[in-house]
């Protein structure tokens, strides 16, 4: 049965790549940091706050850019993408920034986010993740000429 030119975003094959190999291994990892950036900066802020809420407040930061990409890579879709895409890029800008002025002002964050020192803390994982995340977007973005 020929494939009916009114299939919606979601089924096409650019999305279902997703579920399978690498994009399934992506949106797991995402998954992850999504868990452990927004449990860590639970923990933080609700207990010892006072003592580095630049950097408290930036780990939930970072949670919450890891469960919009998980969601964005997880829906498909021309919306789930423009999410995803918009979340990978804040991580990426986040984690150059939070990880730069980290190493310059060590004192504005005397205890570690994720993007500390560049992620260095998840074994560089948060600087890899989003050139991996926006790669993912690009390579199987929908076909423009149909």
């Amino acid at each position: 049965m020929p494939e009916n030119p009114t299939t919606p975003a979601a089924k096409r094959p650019t999305d279902a790549a997703l579920g399978t190999g690498v994009g399934r291994v992506l949106l797991l990892v995402y998954g992850t940091f999504a868990l452990s950036a927004s449990a860590r900066a639970l923990v933080q802020i609700s207990t010892h706050f006072s003592e580095a809420p630049l950097a408290y407040l930036l780990s939930a930061l970072a949670g919450a850019v890891y469960i919009a990409a998980t969601i964005g890579l997880a829906v498909g879709g021309t919306r789930g993408r423009l999410i995803a895409l918009v979340g990978c890029t804040i991580e990426l800008i986040g984690v150059l920034i939070v990880g730069t002025l980290s190493i310059a002002d060590a004192v504005a964050f005397p205890d570690d986010t994720v993007w500390s020192r560049y992620g260095s803390g998840y074994g560089y994982v948060p600087l890899i993740l989003p050139f991996i995340g926006l790669w993912w977007i690009w390579r199987h973005r929908p076909d423009r000429a149909g």
